[in-house]
């Protein structure tokens, strides 16, 4: 029911070099050479010995240059063919090895093993076969501890909205540059994993899905498609979430300090899922109630007179996993963290307004300091990110000085990390009415814009303006 047990820890297979040259007697010659024999064995040596010397001579007056930043090596390397008794791991080779799948019989040779959500028996021990599993590839367990796959993903049809398809992609495209800088693997599925289990129950045959592919990752992180990085900085605080298993935005005062709990406590459409045994006990309780169940209807009624402002009748998941963390305090509840000190999720209205605001304070924070206005490659860019963190926690405290005088500054003093735009539905089109459909394209393309301008100020490039994404729209950066 916890974490992922603690000895997790990176795994060294050491190999036995294997010789590589063959003990060999002296020959033994029964009959003497004959003079002739042995004059030109002496003349063959010390040819050979003149040839070494000039051989010698010739590196000191003309060496080879050594592969540098200039000067680049055109040898050619035979390709080995790696053997199972050869493992390489992270701190041999400083990276994963993916061309060793040793024959030891893993979780996967299992027949019995399902991919489906409530199809076959519910899995079990899988803190142990996950461990089992990087035993066998140990260039995966250094590291594991921090290692996330982004899962998401949309509808299997073309969108009817026509800016759909093209805002999907930008949607993907900026996930796609977040987990490039930060080093995260991404998936994206628009296949329904259980065909019963459509619209926001797609996800969780989806995450369980994940969590077997990919053993080597510690974290599943989940986030719907209408969902944008605003923050490609912004790295998660993993060390916050180490003793639980389940992160997602929210207020817990509105889950469990009231007496009528609200259905929009937290938002179930980002969330961290630890990769572990309690995360495919929930899966299989939260799928439970979902469309695929006889008990679907039942649930719906259940989840209404529980929150008393859920409007429509029909289960659905946030209200599902509301459920789940109110009637079950220890074997739930306890294990998931509330995220509500940063935008790990934030609803997209009280955001977008204020980002043209907050990219003049980074502006004018980059000028005063001139480390953050640096020009430098991308891979290097979390150690910028870090930098700016010391600048962003002065910014936060005089922001707090002005919330104590009265002022409200939420929002103004960084980025929010993750807009998300709940009740715009950008491949159908709809959206709730209390906004108009125009102030949902808009606001997608100004934060999507913004995020955008994060990444290419590493290729030279910047949009003027987040409300134009024109073919002319972007300018070189200035200097």
């Amino acid at each position: 029911m916890a974490s992922p047990p603690s000895d997790q820890l990176p795994l060294r297979t050491v190999a036995v070099p294997m010789s590589t040259t063959t003990g060999m007697a002296k020959p033994q010659y029964r009959n003497k050479p004959s003079p002739f024999l042995r004059d030109g064995i002496f003349f063959f040596g010390g040819a050979m010995a003149a040839m070494l010397i000039l051989r010698v001579l010739s590196s000191y007056v003309d060496p080879k240059p050594n592969p540098g930043p200039n000067n680049f090596s055109m040898s050619i390397v035979e390709p080995k063919t790696t053997t199972t008794t050869e493992v390489f791991t992270a701190q041999d080779d400083c990276s994963v090895n993916l061309r060793h799948d040793p024959p030891a019989p893993t979780f996967y040779d299992d027949p019995n093993l399902s991919y489906s959500i409530g199809v076959g028996k519910p899995m079990k021990d899988w803190n142990k076969k996950r461990r089992d599993w990087l035993k066998h590839h140990p260039s995966f367990a250094t590291g594991v501890e921090d290692r996330i796959l982004l899962v998401t993903g949309s509808q299997p049809s073309p969108c009817s909205n026509p800016l759909g398809d093209h805002l999907l992609l930008r949607f993907f495209k900026n996930k796609v540059d977040y987990c490039r800088i930060h080093g995260h693997d991404i998936f994206y599925n628009n296949a329904l994993l259980h065909p019963e289990m459509k619209s926001f129950w797609a996800k969780i045959p989806v995450v369980r899905a994940a969590m077997l592919a990919h053993p080597e990752a510690e974290w599943i992180w989940w986030m719907d498609s209408d969902a944008a990085f605003t923050d490609m900085e912004f790295k998660l605080p993993l060390d916050r979430y180490k003793e639980h298993n389940l992160v997602v935005h929210g207020w817990t005062n509105l889950i469990y300090e009231t007496n009528e709990p609200s259905w929009v406590s937290l938002n179930a459409g980002v969330f961290l899922i630890r990769n572990c045994q309690w995360s495919m006990d929930l899966m299989e309780e939260w799928a439970s109630m979902g469309p695929q169940t006889p008990a679907y209807k039942e649930w719906g009624h259940r989840q209404r007179a529980t929150f008393k402002d859920k409007l429509f009748p029909e289960s659905d998941d946030q209200s599902g996993l509301l459920y789940l963390m109110l009637n079950g305090k220890n074997r739930w509840s306890e294990w998931i963290y509330v995220e509500s000190q940063y935008y790990f999720e934030g609803y997209w209205v009280e955001i977008v307004g204020t980002l043209e605001h907050i990219g003049e304070r980074y502006d004018k924070m980059e000028r005063k300091v001139g480390l953050l206005r640096r020009r430098h490659a991308e891979k290097v860019n979390e150690y910028y990110g870090e930098t700016r963190e010391v600048y962003l926690e002065r910014e936060r405290e005089r922001e707090r000085e002005r919330e104590r005088e009265g002022n409200d500054g939420k929002g103004r003093w960084r980025r929010p990390f993750i807009t998300h735009f709940t009740g715009c539905q950008p491949c159908s089109g709809d959206h709730n009415q209390m906004y108009s459909s125009q102030s949902c394209w808009k606001g997608m393309e100004r934060a999507l814009n913004f995020a955008d301008n994060q990444v290419l100020r590493n290729f030279g490039f910047v949009h003027p303006h987040l409300l134009n994404s024109s073919l002319s729209s972007v300018s070189p950066l200035p200097l």
